[in-house]
């Protein structure tokens, strides 16, 4: 009887343990998360009274391969973020490109049925019947009675659309809208079971399409708001979904029937979703966590999942692209979107050099081959400079394959000629070493002026990253300049204050000064006086000595976290912690601040907070406390959750912090293993680290160098 006992409970133990190895990765991953909108107060910071919703995390749900050509999504709102608000509760089609930047979503497509209505063919749907899962997205239209299926490769999307049997089958293509202004357009039918065309808005984007039913007609249909094309489909096989496979290109309808060819035509569904889904398996596996509950597993890949979506892939499976003059060319590397630079240089673009350097080192080649087409500028993006941060981190980490004269010399340009497509007010910079502001008053939080504050200690750290370059390419003219300027942070630091504060022509400071007030680029971009604070990740100790004691730095940081936001409304702002902002960008690194007074368990109670409270917000727990800035905000939490941050960016090197996990397995983009473990040896809260050792050894102060991490060693972090 006991060995009958002893075996069944064996029998259930074995089934439990197959039962948990039979998760994959993939199935922590929840693709609506950051796609809800904050409405309370008490997720906001503030009571809500402008019309328009705050921002989300503005990512999109929809199917996607990492860094690919193709994101195959919903809308559900033209000109909204992504155009996915999980609030929202009707579909106007499935577009093939996003970012969440108000930007992209080319080629609206929505299966419908029966007459359509050109200002009026949206359909409404309900969450309980729409899923999504890395690389596959599903929901039911209500109106039509068809249950919509999405997937994708690199560079073609694979839709399947189920009918009822009685039904029509019709495709309406949406050609003269996407979240830009759309220039220009065309669709046409090419025989019985291939329709093509292109729209050009934000990129040409061309498109081939093979249906598994014959095309009757793509006729175009008005009323007197809005006109559709309207695909209409053969009935000969009026049981069987409709199945759309579609390649893209932005070179031609040639190329993109080429990519078809080779990445989709022969494949079924289930195929391309079960390739997609080993894709991702695949790079989610580069870090594997132990430990942690569901909840932070289920956050933490998610955030991968999300850290790499952005740059996209612009070239086809034969290389060409078509360059920033418009130039079909083809220059052996894969062509990629710009980076988000002012947001992902802080983190995400390190961690995409970390697990795909081949991707990280196209995207230097994508951003040389612009900048020299182009001005001879290195490209920026929305605000500062630090393509230099991106390149100099990368080079000083390992990756070598691209040109680093050629890219050097782009930044140089950046960081020393005034003109058109490089750093803006840079002759004003270099003549003083600082960036005026307008001498004004009562500025309203979205009026638009030069945010000289954020550029001038910005710019101070780009100089420090394209110095870093100088030195290796042994321009030491270069390198003693841009090294002076490092320092130009400090000229506008106001002692009488304690913040950094903006200074009129004359030099004297602004009088209109509220370290509460947020601007959207008055002094600061998009950030108050006290979400500033603390920018100078190459010269952290000279930061600290601008203030007369640790004490002092020690009461402007609690002050920080414990003054209370004053009920300012802003929408691209939200997630406080006293004042400073999780929803925004600009004081991201700020709470490490705290190590280089001796008070690092401060720093990680503030890490804690933000990661066990920002990530899963309102209602439905699918809000970030802002937006997601192209995987900056996913990124940040991906790196402090396994104990690491890059703190300074342009140096190879990580600030260790208390991980999330008990145990860490990262696997970098070389295959080397190196392991972090969390080792709590006292009754406290775990949080203050009282040793760490790499390989047995002890690691002297905070940082840890790429280099180390690449031996494939045992971090080990103790804490009490």
């Amino acid at each position: 009887m006991k060995k009958t006992i002893l075996f069944s409970l064996l029998i259930v133990l074995t089934f439990i343990t197959g039962c948990k190895s039979d998760k994959q990765l993939t199935d922590y991953v929840n693709p609506f998360l950051g796609t809800a909108t904050l409405w309370e107060p008490e997720d906001l910071g503030y009571v809500r009274k402008m019309k328009a919703r705050t921002w989300g995390a503005e990512v999109f749900p929809g199917a996607s391969l990492p860094n690919a050509m193709v994101q195959l999504s919903p809308v559900t709102q033209f000109h909204s973020g992504s155009g996915y608000q999980y609030e929202d509760t009707v579909i106007y089609g499935f577009t093939h490109t996003n970012k969440g930047h108000w930007n992209l979503c080319h080629i609206p497509l929505l299966p419908v049925t029966g007459t359509v209505t050109p200002s009026d063919y949206c359909s409404h749907y309900n969450h309980d019947n729409e899923s999504a899962h890395p690389g596959y997205y599903q929901v039911f239209l209500e109106r039509y009675g068809v249950n919509a299926e999405l997937t994708s490769t690199l560079r073609c999307a694979f839709h399947k659309y189920t009918f009822k049997p009685e039904d029509d089958k019709k495709l309406v293509a949406d050609m003269t809208r996407s979240n830009n202004r759309v220039k220009e357009w065309g669709i046409q039918k090419v025989d019985d079971h291939t329709f093509s065309g292109f729209q050009d808005g934000e990129g040409k984007m061309y498109f081939y399409a093979v249906s598994n039913y014959k095309v009757k007609d793509i006729e175009q249909v008005k009323d007197d708001k809005h006109e559709v094309s309207v695909v209409d489909f053969d009935e000969s096989k009026g049981k069987e979904p409709l199945e759309l496979r579609i390649g893209f290109s932005f070179v031609s309808v040639e190329n993109a029937k080429m990519n078809l060819e080779k990445e989709m035509l022969n494949k079924s569904f289930t195929q391309v979703r079960n390739d997609a889904n080993t894709v991702w398996e695949n790079l989610l596996s580069k870090i594997n966590v132990t430990g942690g509950t569901e909840r932070e597993k289920g956050i933490f890949y998610s955030c991968l999942y999300r850290s790499f979506l952005w740059p996209a892939l612009r070239s086809d499976v034969n290389g060409d692209y078509t360059d920033v003059k418009g130039d079909v060319v083809n220059e052996g590397f894969r062509y990629y979107t710009d980076p988000s630079f002012w947001d992902d240089y802080r983190n995400k673009l390190v961690l995409l050099g970390m697990i795909s350097p081949d991707v990280t080192t196209d995207v230097i080649k994508s951003i040389t081959d612009k900048g020299e087409k182009r001005n001879g500028y290195m490209p920026t993006f929305f605000h500062g400079d630090h393509a230099s941060v991106f390149v100099a981190g990368s080079y000083l980490r390992g990756l070598r394959d691209f040109d680093l004269k050629r890219a050097y010399n782009l930044l140089l340009k950046n960081a020393m000629v005034p003109g058109r497509g490089g750093r803006p007010y840079l002759d004003e910079y270099i003549e003083k070493g600082w960036i005026a502001e307008k001498d004004t008053t009562d500025v309203p939080t979205w009026d638009e002026y030069k945010a000289a504050v954020t550029k001038t200690v910005e710019y101070a750290y780009d100089d420090y990253a394209t110095a870093l370059l100088a030195k290796e390419l042994g321009d030491k003219e270069n390198y003693k300049k841009l090294m002076e300027r490092t320092n130009n942070y400090k000229n506008l630091f106001d002692p009488g204050t304690g913040f950094w504060r903006g200074r009129i022509d004359d030099g004297s400071w602004i009088a209109d000064f509220d370290p509460y007030y947020p601007y959207y680029a008055y002094m600061y971009r998009e950030a108050n006086a006290w979400q500033s604070l603390f920018f100078a990740p190459h010269d952290p100790e000279g930061m600290i000595a601008l203030y007369p004691s640790e004490e002092a730095v020690e009461q402007k940081l609690d002050s920080l976290f414990t003054e209370p936001w004053r009920g300012y409304e802003a929408h691209n702002m939200t997630g406080f912690i006293g004042n400073y902002c999780q929803g925004n960008q600009p004081d991201h690194s700020v709470p490490y601040t705290y190590y280089f007074i001796g008070k690092q368990e401060k720093s990680q109670a503030i890490l804690d907070s933000i990661m066990g409270h920002y990530y899963d917000m309102g209602a439905d727990k699918l809000a970030y406390s802002g937006m997601d800035d192209a995987g900056e905000m996913s990124s940040w939490y991906v790196f402090n959750a396994i104990g690491l941050y890059t703190y300074s960016p342009a140096d190879p090197e990580y600030i260790i912090c208390v991980p999330l996990f008990d145990k860490i397995s990262f696997t970098l983009g070389n295959n080397k293993t190196f392991s972090i473990t969390k080792q709590k040896t006292g009754n406290g809260a775990g949080r203050k680290i009282t040793g760490i050792t790499y390989g047995g050894e002890k690691v002297d102060g905070w940082f840890i160098s790429h280099d180390q991490l690449e031996k494939g060693k045992e971090l080990v972090i103790y804490t009490e």
